[in-house]
């Protein structure tokens, strides 16, 4: 049964957990969301590296005219 502050272990942390165990949760937390940032952030390098998504000299109509070509080509494969 819970204690009189309405913790189930006894602790007297919301979460139930001893400081001990809190402790070594946040040591794992904040090494997985550090690895999944840097993970995250490489990803982003090697995209923009490989497709910028912001545009280039002649503006956003050199992308338009990019996918204009594109799409020709593809419409006379089709056909």
């Amino acid at each position: 049964m819970a204690n009189s502050e309405g913790h189930g272990r006894g602790g007297s942390s919301l979460s139930g957990l001893t400081e001990e165990e809190a402790q070594e949760f946040h040591k794992a937390f904040i090494s997985s969301f550090l690895l999944f940032t840097f993970v995250a952030l490489i990803a982003h390098i090697l995209v923009w590296q490989w497709r910028p998504w912001l545009p280039g000299p002649e503006g956003y109509s050199a992308i338009v005219e990019g996918v204009k070509v594109a799409a020709s080509k593809l419409l006379t494969t089709l056909t």
